[in-house]
């Protein structure tokens, strides 16, 4: 799985969200300047996040958007899959019948269980971190320089 500009932006957003939590709604014009995105996509990718409830917006003069929930109950796994998809290396796997639409045969596949394996790694990654995880790491990077 390659995360696309999609999914990296859409998390730099988040991070920036969580960066500045309790200080209210971060207007997206701001979010894009500090992580150098075209306020345009930027405006795509908070509409996906809102649906799916992992950010409020505010409209207005002091308007903008915040996380919905704690920084530390929100997983880089939830925002990834909300902007790119099912978290699958091959297609094979991205099914609930987990035979996917090349393989007639999943279980003679020698292939499969690595691609399987993969999968679960890449996805204990992802859903094992937090945006406060992330936000943790920046502070102890700030203090170490």
């Amino acid at each position: 799985m390659r995360v696309s500009t999609r999914g990296e932006y859409g998390v730099r957003a988040m991070f920036d969200l969580a960066l500045n939590a309790g200080e209210g709604p971060i207007a997206l014009k701001t979010i894009a300047e500090r992580q150098m995105v075209s306020e345009h996509y930027l405006e795509q990718l908070m509409a996906a996040l809102r649906k799916a409830g992992l950010v409020k917006s505010k409209r207005g003069a002091l308007g903008g958007y915040e996380l919905a929930d704690s920084p530390a109950n929100v997983s880089i796994g939830e925002i990834i899959r909300v902007l790119e998809g099912p978290i699958t290396p091959v297609d094979c796997l991205d099914t609930q019948t987990a035979s996917g639409p090349y393989c007639g045969a999943p279980d003679r596949c020698v292939l499969r269980n690595l691609w399987k394996d993969l999968q679960d790694s890449m996805t204990q990654v992802l859903d094992n971190t937090t945006l406060e995880d992330l936000r943790q790491n920046a502070y102890r990077l700030e203090v170490a320089e």
